[in-house]
């Protein structure tokens, strides 16, 4: 929208600034504010346009006498009437807060009065000329009412006041205190008298005619001073009024008003050059130079201001191209603002004048001869023996001077300008091609070692890692020479992690390779020992730079030479360890026969002797608890009908019920059942005969001891006999009952066995009928001989000893187990009929896969620093025999084969283990061993 009129007027008015600025001059002397964006309405009130529009009125004191002068000049601010008055009141209160002293001050020459009886009070009223603090009275609110009410609009709007009682007038007499009196009416209630006969107290008696009551319904009389409608009670209350000081006027005179007169004397001469023809044209309303233009925007402002040489457009500029580079770095390029990168790097330059004796200029001349001077085509050669003739200036490093920390501090901002750039490709390749940047970049670095040029170095080794990939350096580069340096000082870890990339990525863009010569060995044997280093980051970038080193062979061949300063031996060592960096353990289980599902017995297990006689130390209900966990097992699919248990219970201990310790109640034992097994429940199947079971557990196989050790059953079933039925807990027991009870071979007087009882043979056995193994009948071989059948025995019997769990780790069941009917053993089908087996014998036949997996990616490929190592590895194998012909031409094979034996020989055993269970390295570690075994194997 096109701004009003009356903007217009307001923007171009002449005189503005000096208004403004005498105004708030005159503010500041006198202790007040002046509000400048001042709103009436919500309207903007320009203070200049209002001062214009009062004082050519004749001033506050005139337009204040005038009736609705106050009006017309809101009139001019286009305020509207809808609340004219208050609108009105509001503008002279705008003037009387922030003009009027300066109105009494410049237009009338007078001191205005203090500011405690002008701005600090109320803008009622007028002549401010004539005001004083002896004849200002404040404002004072209307007097109260008896009541305690003010006379004013907002009555009904007050807290009213508690209301006191009425007390006799002291010449009545009487002096009593009435109490009740009724109020006197309102002015506008007519009055009516009592006709009834007044109420006459003891002193009052004598009087004839009665006094006018309040209302008709009350003859209580009441002194005439207490009523405020009474003629003496406005005489006694009576005030004067304060005497009203009489307002005069000084008559304006030269001598009283030298600058009036001087203002009427020259608009009159004006008017007269006017009528002449000789005043000159007005410019008012006139467009002027440079108005409505919105000139540069902020970019080409800034870079200006930078060119321009001016210290404070410089400051300007480079404090709005920090922040532009670091919010809109993506899209400030250099190549869009010509010559912003080289005057960035001309402020930057400027930072040696801090602290040597030198002013660097830039020339672009082929004949140069002075000293400070850089070439700006093909940059300066010997920028490093220029830095080491400078002289240093004197300074304490703990204080700073004013100037020299804001030039400081403004030459950071220029670096931090040019690292946020850098930081997009465009502008980091445009920078490459700058000669005068890579001699920054020299001079940085080889500033002195103090705290004030610790980030400027920070800064110039982030651009250097920006753009060194576009350079190809050599090994006299005096900014390669400045990198290596910042390697071998090793006083700061982050400069040293830029410096090592720097190095790193150098030719990285570019065809040509990065040839690293030159590199000391005092830097070379130093990134040999951050290896040891619990620091990845550190570490990765030492393996790019050793994997880039290396793939030199004259670099390899510098190291094979300087072995004595360099331990290449312990090297590869680090380079085998870190293959393995952060990998993890794994094991995978491989199931090759499941397990086989255990069926339910049939029969409830016979209790052991031993076993027994534990159960028997305890009283009930304990006995009972531990015969349960001992015979029975919990099965959510099984159920036992509760008078088998309760048979089962009673045959087992009715013999050793004594009258201390007597059997349980049949409903007690019931209910101790669901208390031993949490998922047992008594429950009643119906049908034609109800049947009461136990839902939820089942005869074990085997016997179970209060510790949770399992008895082994004894196998022995000779042909024509009953399956035993004896429980063992230890191998040597059941080994001895089957050599005594099945084999009948007794003990001798000494405990040995007596193999020749009587000096007769016993009869032994045909063969071994443990679980009907026949052994020997299956092998045609003849009988056995006592040992013989013994030691074989052994076999069927649980293993306990230390060796269990290794010889059993790949075994599918125990020894004592046979093989299973119709299951594929080894390709071959066992004959149905063929040999049982105890089913709670089933177990399943597995093993585990062992893996020792390093860093990955998601597609499975090595990652982290074994990658690295690993390369370096392959790259030192490789490049061997091209390092050992450079140093050994005439017996390169010989020395090849003498250092590849030395250096990887000791490493091959922990290479085989990496590659064997290391699937995401086994790749580049085969790789090593083949060019490893190239040489070794001759």
């Amino acid at each position: 929208m096109a701004p009003s009129k009356d903007e217009d007027m307001t923007e171009e008015a002449p005189g503005r600034d000096e208004f403004n600025s005498s105004l708030s001059s005159f503010a500041e002397e006198r202790g007040i504010t002046i509000d400048f964006q001042a709103r009436v309405n919500t309207k903007y009130i320009d203070l200049y346009k209002l001062w214009n529009l009062v004082t050519s009125r004749g001033g506050y004191d005139a337009l204040s006498a005038e009736k609705l002068a106050w009006r017309g000049i809101c009139n001019e601010f286009h305020l509207g009437t809808a609340n004219a008055a208050a609108y009105a009141f509001s503008m002279k209160t705008l003037y009387y807060k922030n003009l009027v002293a300066y109105e009494i001050k410049t237009i009338h020459h007078q001191e205005p009065p203090p500011v405690s009886i002008l701005e600090k009070v109320t803008a009622k009223g007028g002549d401010v000329l004539g005001r004083t603090i002896e004849n200002f009275q404040p404002p004072q609110s209307k007097p109260e009412l008896a009541n305690g009410a003010t006379d004013s609009e907002d009555e009904e709007a007050k807290t009213p006041k508690e209301e006191k009682m009425d007390i006799d007038d002291p010449s009545s007499g009487g002096g009593r205190v009435t109490r009740g009196l009724r109020q006197a009416p309102a002015p506008r209630q007519l009055f009516q008298p009592d006709v009834s006969a007044p109420r006459q107290t003891r002193h009052s008696s004598s009087q004839q005619s009665p006094q006018p009551a309040a209302a008709s319904h009350t003859g209580y009389n009441y002194a005439a001073s207490s009523n405020p409608n009474s003629a003496s009670f406005a005489i006694q209350n009576y005030e004067p009024k304060a005497p009203t000081t009489l307002m005069l006027r000084p008559l304006l005179t030269p001598s009283q008003n030298l600058a009036l007169f001087k203002d009427k004397l020259r608009l009159a001469r004006e008017a007269r050059r006017a009528e002449l023809g000789l005043a000159s044209p007005s410019t008012k309303g006139m467009m002027k130079p440079g108005a409505g233009f919105e000139g540069p925007n902020i970019y080409v402002r800034t870079l200006q201001g930078l060119r321009s040489q001016v210290p404070e457009e410089q400051d300007y500029a480079l404090h709005h191209l920090v922040k532009i580079s670091h919010e809109r770095g993506d899209k400030y390029k250099f190549e869009a603002f010509p010559n912003l990168a080289e005057g960035l790097i001309e402020y930057v330059l400027g930072i040696s004048s801090l602290f040597y004796d030198v002013k660097w200029d830039i020339d672009f001349s082929e004949d140069r001869h002075e000293f400070n001077t850089l070439d700006g085509i093909n940059g300066t050669p010997d920028i490093l023996q220029k830095i080491q003739c400078l002289k240093r200036i004197e300074a304490a490093d703990e204080l700073e001077p004013g100037e020299f920390a804001h030039k400081l501090t403004k030459t950071h901002e220029a670096a931090l300008t040019i690292r946020n750039l850098s930081l997009l490709e465009d502008n980091a390749t445009y920078l490459s091609e700058l000669p005068q940047i890579r001699d920054f970049l020299s001079i940085a670095l080889n500033l002195p070692s103090c705290p004030a040029v610790a980030e400027m170095k920070f800064y110039a080794l982030e651009i250097a890692e920006q753009i060194t990939r576009f350079w190809q350096m050599e090994g006299d580069d005096p900014l390669y020479q400045s990198l290596l340096a910042q390697i071998g000082e090793a006083k700061d870890r982050g400069a040293m992690l830029i410096a090592l990339r720097c190095v790193s990525r150098i030719s990285m863009s570019r065809e040509e390779p990065n040839y690293l010569r030159g590199v000391p060995v005092s830097v070379v044997r130093q990134m040999c020992e951050w290896l040891l280093l619990d620091d990845d980051e550190l570490i990765g970038a030492c393996l790019d730079f050793f994997y880039q080193y290396t793939a030199i062979p004259e670099n390899l061949a510098f190291l094979l030479s300087h072995t004595d300063e360099i331990p290449l031996s312990s090297f590869l060592a680090q380079l085998a360890r870190l293959l393995q960096h952060n990998a993890s353990t794994q094991y995978t289980k491989i199931v090759a026969v499941r397990p086989i599902a255990v069926t339910a017995a049939s029969n409830i297990p016979n209790i052991p002797e031993d076993l027994l006689q534990q159960f028997l130390e305890f009283d009930e209900p304990d006995r009972s608890n531990h015969w349960l966990r001992a015979a029975f097992e919990e099965d959510p699919d099984s159920h036992i009908t509760q008078i088998d248990l309760w048979q089962a219970y009673q045959k087992r201990f009715t013999d050793h019920a004594t009258p201390q310790t007597p059997l349980l109640q049949a409903a007690d034992f019931i209910k101790n059942v669901s208390t031993i097994f949490a998922g047992a429940n008594a429950q009643v199947v119906q049908g034609t005969t109800p049947r009461f079971i136990i839902k939820g557990i089942r005869y074990r196989h085997a016997p179970m001891d209060p510790k949770g050790r399992v008895y082994n059953r004894c196998l022995w079933k000779a042909p024509g006999e009953e399956q035993c039925s004896g429980f063992f807990l230890k191998p040597k027991s059941m080994f001895d009952h089957i050599v005594s009870s099945h084999i009948g071979v007794g003990r001798t007087g000494g405990g040995a066995w007596d193999l020749k009882p009587n000096g007769g043979a016993i009869r032994l056995p045909h063969d071994c009928f443990w679980a009907d193994c026949l052994h020997f009948s299956r092998c045609n071989s003849r009988g056995p001989t006592a040992f013989e059948l013994g030691m074989h025995i052994k076999t069927h019997l649980p293993d306990q000893t230390k060796k269990a769990t290794l010889r059993q780790k790949h075994n599918r069941t125990p020894a004592t187990q046979t093989l299973l009917p119709g299951q594929a053993i080894n390709g071959k089908i066992n004959p149905s009929g063929g040999p049982q087996i105890d089913p709670k014998q089933g177990r399943e036949a597995s093993y585990h896969y062992y893996k020792y997996e390093s860093t990955a990616d998601l597609q499975g490929n090595a990652d982290g620093l074994p990658l690295p190592s690993a390369l370096v590895l392959r790259m030192i194998a490789k490049n061997m025999p091209k390092a050992a012909a450079l140093l050994r031409p005439d017996d390169r094979d010989a020395f090849c084969k003498e250092s590849t034996e030395s250096l990887f020989a000791p490493l091959r055993d922990r290479f085989v283990r990496i590659m064997a269970y290391n699937k995401a390295m086994a790749p580049y570690i085969s790789d090593v061993l083949g060019h490893v075994d190239k040489w070794t194997a001759l």
